[in-house]
């Protein structure tokens, strides 16, 4: 009887999959890659485009950042690096590049982290408050690459989509296999959570995209949405605003370009897993059920077929699942770079990312709230600041 109940249940995972898989190769092409030559332009109004970085000690990525903006070649741009209180050399090498551009970079530094403010979100309202009358606002992260062309082919499909927010999906740098493992499952594990697809769609409410890498935003709607200040003590900003973007009824798309943007997140699978650490169990609104809900996907879907391939009876179901896994990788690693080789260590990704769910859920709990920027926020000011997970209609 118990058998007969996991072999129904394997048949309904499997077929879960591959209704997943066929979605996605429907799905995945019809997403724009700003590679191709048709967006190779500069839009003709030439709209002013403020790029607004927040930095808190990031001395060893920020002048690379800067300098990758800075080399950008649309000319109606202008970058906003906000030091945010460090205490190592930001400060000194953003204002160093900026004597050496001062038409095109500006500094502004923060002091003081007023209350009822993350650090981040505050950086960011401040760097959008001093860009003054822009009509185009980037948000992004002081460990971002960008290559050159990357804001003017962006803008160009953004005016063309006519479109309020963009996200052009960064490509994530690796370095080990541990961490090619780990941000593999990562993009499949979010395939599920929403749909790329469907993120132009205004009436699919659950398919909405914010990555902090590259969020660019038109003026107008920043503003509609409240910006920053509504989202002040949201630890997860980048969705947060793309989630209230997508409830006003605005324009939302999402790009591919392999390379155009590009990050290393972390070094090695552990490095991987002591970032997620800080913000993974806000990702759940701070719910131990939401969080105990994906754990228990992951060991269903991505960690239970590598065992059932050596049971009897459900061989065939289990093959079935590591087949479509395969293919997911397959499909994303067309943008991602990331092999679909790293497929077969789905199980070990899964694991490591169960254990970083734990981890966080534990020291958040444990010690009553987290760490940010060098600030500590109460978990029960968080929870009451926190954003509905999905979006609903009016």
């Amino acid at each position: 009887m118990i058998f007969h109940a996991l072999e129904a249940l394997a048949w309904l995972v499997t077929l879960a999959w591959v209704a997943k898989v066929i979605e996605a190769a429907r799905g995945l092409p019809k997403i724009v890659d700003l590679r191709d030559p048709a967006w190779n332009r500069t839009p003709e109004e030439m709209p002013l485009l403020a790029v607004i970085v927040p930095a808190r000690n990031e001395e060893d990525n920020v002048e690379s950042c800067l300098r990758s903006l800075l080399d950008q070649d649309y000319p109606s741009l202008r970058i906003i690096a906000v030091n945010d209180r460090s205490t190592d050399r930001t400060g000194q090498i953003m204002e160093t590049l900026a004597q050496a551009s001062p038409k095109r970079l500006s500094v502004l530094t923060i002091e003081q982290l007023p209350a009822g403010w993350l650090g981040k979100t505050h950086a960011m309202a401040r760097g959008a408050e001093l860009a003054g009358s822009v009509d185009w606002l980037l948000f992004t992260d002081a460990d971002v690459i960008f290559r050159s062309d990357t804001l003017r082919r962006s803008l160009a499909y953004g005016i063309a989509a006519k479109t309020d927010h963009l996200v052009t999906v960064p490509t994530t740098i690796t370095k080990s296999w541990g961490e090619a493992m780990i941000l593999g499952l990562l993009q499949i594990f979010g395939m599920w959570a929403t749909r790329p697809w469907k993120i132009a769609d205004p009436k699919s409410l659950r398919d909405v995209i914010g990555i902090g890498a590259f969020n660019l935003i038109r003026r107008e709607a920043y503003e509609q949405v409240g910006g920053f200040a509504a989202l002040r003590m949201a630890v997860i900003e980048d969705l947060g605003i793309g989630r209230r973007i997508k409830q006003a009824g605005l324009a939302q798309r999402i790009s591919f370009g392999r390379g155009m943007v590009s990050l290393h997140w972390a070094t090695g699978a552990m490095g991987l897993v002591r970032v997620m650490t800080k913000n993974m169990f806000s990702a759940f609104n701070f719910h131990l059920s939401l969080a105990a809900a994906a754990c228990l996907w992951l060991a269903l879907f991505c960690i239970a077929p590598f065992a059932g391939v050596w049971v009897p009876g459900l061989q065939l179901p289990s093959a079935l699942i590591v087949l479509s896994l395969w293919l997911a990788y397959r499909l994303f690693g067309r943008t991602s770079g990331i092999s679909s080789a790293h497929a077969l260590l789905a199980p070990i990704a899964a694991s490591l990312l169960i254990y970083a769910a734990i981890r966080s859920a534990a020291i958040t709990l444990w010690q009553g709230g987290i760490v940010w920027r060098g600030t500590f926020y109460p978990l029960a000011e968080l929870r009451r600041h926190a954003a509905p997970l999905r979006n609903k209609r009016n």
